[in-house]
């Protein structure tokens, strides 16, 4: 092994410094959320702690499961999630192998017409007018339909395709497999890395999605986690905005509303860091390999 220089260890010292506190300005935010949803309320208003939790309490996530029936927000959130992830995969990849085959008629408009939709929306009211005559409001394909084919993730799928050495699909072709057989048996299963990051962005976008709800859908049965908590939030606020009443009360209160910011945020956020490991190590590879050309 080469030797390494003194100007290389200071140079990599240097990196390794710079990363970590990197790593710490990125992460520290969410462990602050953490520590002050876990402290005792009353303690941290105004004098939050950054290192622990200030008398370790869990009365945050009491009152808000105590108020709130999660069960049926959390299987809808969950439910548009794992259905709206998987067939936004399965959309959008049928769709970009269609897109880079020379025999799909129409192709470079459909791609261009595709494409638009990133820069040009029809509106709110046309798109409530579209869901009202495809009979999906107040249904749960709400969450799923309209989102089944994404632009974006359509060019990153396209270009990963494209990149796919040719031989093995002239090969396939030649035993006899079909276009579909090669999809899914050549195409899908070398193209981890670029699924695996579209993965990552269509289930945080479901997770986090509570628009939809509020627009196009009014059942209490369906409504999603997020929307159920951001209401939850709002009365809770609406029911202390009143400054000087909440000085007033400030040492009798159980919770406040910034407690519950932070519990909430805490909530919401958990599902996706559980998810992103499993994912983490295509994660680059694939948005790397699936925008070096458009």
């Amino acid at each position: 092994m080469m030797k390494e220089s003194a100007s290389y260890r200071v140079f990599s010292a240097f990196n390794y410094i710079a990363l970590g506190l990197l790593a710490l300005v990125t992460c520290y935010p969410f462990y602050f959320i953490l520590i002050y949803s876990l402290s005792d309320p009353a303690l941290v208003v105004g004098n939050p702690s950054f290192l622990l939790p200030r008398d370790f309490s869990l009365v945050n996530y009491i009152e808000i499961f105590k108020k709130n029936d999660l069960t049926g927000p959390v299987t809808i959130s969950l439910g548009r999630t794992v259905f709206g992830t998987l067939l936004t995969l399965i959309g959008c990849a049928m769709l970009a192998f269609g897109l880079t085959k020379k025999a799909t008629p129409l192709r470079k408009p459909m791609y261009i017409t595709v494409v638009m939709t990133m820069y040009i929306n029809a509106g709110l009211i046309p798109n409530y007018i579209l869901m009202y005559e495809l009979n999906l409001l107040n249904t749960f394909w709400i969450y799923i339909i309209p989102g089944m084919i994404n632009a974006f993730f359509l060019v990153l799928i396209k270009t990963y395709f494209e990149q796919l050495p040719p031989e093995l699909e002239e090969a396939a072709i030649m035993e006899g497999a079909s276009y579909f057989t090669v999809f899914w048996r050549i195409a899908l299963p070398l193209s981890k890395p670029i699924m695996a990051t579209i993965t990552i962005f269509a289930a945080v976008g479901q997770w986090n999605n509570w628009m939809d709800n509020l627009l196009y859908n009014t059942r209490q049965e369906l409504m999603t986690l997020q929307l159920m908590l951001l209401r939850f939030l709002q009365s809770q606020s609406y029911s202390l905005r009143d400054a000087a009443l909440l000085q007033a009360a400030q040492d009798t209160l159980a919770i406040t509303p910034t407690s519950l910011r932070m519990s909430i945020t805490v909530l919401v956020v958990i599902p996706v860091f559980l998810v992103y490991p499993f994912l983490q190590r295509y994660f680059v590879k694939g948005i790397m390999i699936g925008a070096v050309k458009g």
